[in-house]
């Protein structure tokens, strides 16, 4: 049986999405560079991956082109019809990825990415990242004609900056047609949208922030603190300064604080890590962890069964000031 989670608005849209969603990058199954970064999940794991996030309350799942060369879209799809959900019952976002490719290759390939996910439809269509051969202004006109022909239902982008945020909805604008969202890296660690104008922006015209990597790649599990040799196992992320030992030093304060809220309100450091995320700054931001184990998923799912103090939010919020 699944749990009834709140749901809150997408942006100005009417999708009414869950504070976390499930990221699905980790379904590439090693099928592109994009998808060597993650083991190869058979259909029963994912599967299962599935059902336990939607046990948990989850709504909606967050996948994209480049994930495998469409793997993850499909192995996504394969588990939902598995799983007996039909069409609509579950919210699914995808991305399209620019780079080496004009805004002219979105009309060409949306083909591919409905028939990937189908039977279920793309509700958040979302330009990956910024680095394209055509302007964002060409980007999301292109992603307009999308949707005026109801093949998606909402557009996003991904690792915009406040100038590009800002060019695409005044784009988007002459369209009568509104941004819902921003997906960018945020967490207790790595704070930067609040320091270079896109949260501000966010706020200020109504778009949702998708917060990806919200535990900091694991760290914020606490797990590397106290097994520094589980980051040999780490892959490309103990190359990144916050696994080396003096990225440890740094953060070991903050994880401390997240152990002993975990004990107040009797869950685990990653949870209330996740619950500043989705909560610190109202309904903005949604979170969209990953996982690989169930494990990982209750984790995932268990933070939203609480909520955060005020006191205790602003209290994380002073202690990571350093990494805005």
């Amino acid at each position: 049986m699944e749990n009834k989670s709140p749901v809150r608005p997408l942006g100005q849209s009417d999708l009414m999405l869950t504070p976390i969603g499930l990221g699905c990058w980790q379904f590439s199954k090693q099928n592109n560079l994009a998808g060597k970064f993650w083991p190869t999940l058979d259909d029963e794991l994912i599967g299962k991956v599935v059902s336990l996030s939607l046990e948990g309350g989850v709504n909606w799942f967050d996948t994209a082109e480049v994930y495998g060369n469409g793997a993850s879209e499909e192995a996504l799809s394969r588990a939902l019809q598995t799983l007996g959900k039909q069409p609509g019952e579950v919210i699914i976002a995808s991305k399209w990825w620019p780079l080496f490719r004009f805004a002219s290759n979105i009309p060409k390939t949306i083909d591919k990415r409905i028939q990937a996910l189908a039977p279920y439809p793309i509700d958040l269509y979302q330009v990956h990242q910024p680095y394209g051969f055509s302007s964002e202004k060409s980007e999301v006109t292109a992603m307009a004609s999308l949707l005026k022909e109801k093949q998606i239902r909402q557009i996003g982008v991904s690792n915009f900056s406040a100038t590009r945020m800002q060019s695409a909805w005044d784009t988007l604008q002459k369209q009568g047609i509104s941004l819902v969202s921003n997906q960018m890296p945020y967490s207790l660690l790595n704070r930067k949208i609040e320091s270079n104008g896109v949260m501000d922006l966010t706020k200020k015209l109504g778009i949702s922030i998708i917060a990806y990597s919200p535990l900091a790649q694991g760290i914020l599990t606490g797990k590397f603190h106290d097994k520094p040799e589980l980051i040999k196992k780490t892959g490309f992320r103990k190359s990144t300064s916050q696994f080396k030992s003096a990225g440890l030093k740094k953060s070991r304060p903050l994880i401390m604080s997240l152990k002993e809220l975990a004990l107040k309100y009797d869950v685990t450091a990653a949870q209330i890590a996740l619950n500043w995320v989705i909560n610190f700054h109202g309904d903005t931001v949604f979170a969209i962890p990953g996982a690989t184990k169930e494990i990982h998923v209750r984790e995932n799912t268990g933070a939203l069964s609480f909520r955060l103090s005020d006191k205790d939010l602003k209290r994380l919020d002073e202690e990571s000031v350093i990494y805005k």
